[in-house]
């Protein structure tokens, strides 16, 4: 197949995603969001990640290509949330946790998409699941399916968003992780990779870094017991 560009932050689900997309395309290309994010610490974690899964098999090293990071913090400031200001991580009358960032995937999507139609990338890769998710809106399959109707018709170039994790469970994104790339990819998501919404790396668990108790981490913990229970690991 041919172009991908892989909206990249650093962590497992995006990880997971880099690697589906250099088994799938023959050139791939990532993108990253600098939005005001508290956990700004993936960021840093990005280029670490990236070397280390293009390293991994020098078939995935030769289809890597370039990356770019975007400034959006402007966009992070109106678009207050607990991701992005101190505001306690809680659930809200609508029902939304307040880890909610309004539009992020939809603004993500915008930018990489006029990234990718300058890249001559007709595919968009995202790590958008709606099976263990924290309920956010945009990151439903639905609205990833009006999404690529909307950046198609407003290119007037057929672009695909294509979503590999979208029907998987964290369990099923582990084991995913460990057919692509098998025990080195799952141990280079577990050194490198950043999921916690407060950005603490300074505990290191059984399914990688994080606080331990943010609803990213809870995720991530709760999909690597179920994936180890099955005696994978």
């Amino acid at each position: 197949m041919p172009t991908a560009l892989v909206l990249f932050s650093s962590g497992q689900d995006s990880a997971t995603c880099l690697a589906w997309a250099l088994n799938a395309f023959e050139r791939v290309e990532t993108i990253g969001f600098a939005y005001g994010q508290r956990h700004a610490v993936e960021m840093k974690q990005r280029p670490l990640l990236r070397d280390a899964i293009a390293a991994l098999r020098p078939d995935w090293a030769g289809r890597l290509g370039g990356d770019t990071v975007v400034d959006l913090s402007g966009y992070g400031a109106l678009a207050e949330s607990a991701l992005t200001a101190d505001r306690a991580i809680e659930m809200l009358e609508s029902g939304l946790p307040s880890t909610f960032v309004p539009g992020r995937n939809l603004v993500f999507l915008s930018v990489a998409a006029a990234h990718a139609y300058r890249r001559s990338a007709s595919a968009l890769v995202g790590g958008m699941c709606e099976t263990d998710y924290s309920g956010y809106p945009d990151c439903r399959r639905e609205t990833i399916d009006a999404m690529e109707s909307a950046l198609s018709l407003g290119l007037a170039a057929p672009l695909t968003i294509v979503t590999p994790l979208m029907r998987l469970t964290k369990a099923q994104t582990w084991a995913l992780a460990h057919t692509l790339g098998g025990d080195g990819l799952v141990r280079i998501i577990l050194e490198h990779s950043h999921t916690c919404y407060e950005g603490d790396r300074s505990k290191r668990h059984d399914w990688g870094y994080g606080c331990g108790a943010c609803p990213a981490c809870e995720l991530r913990a709760k999909g690597w017991r179920e994936w180890s229970a099955t005696g994978a690991v």
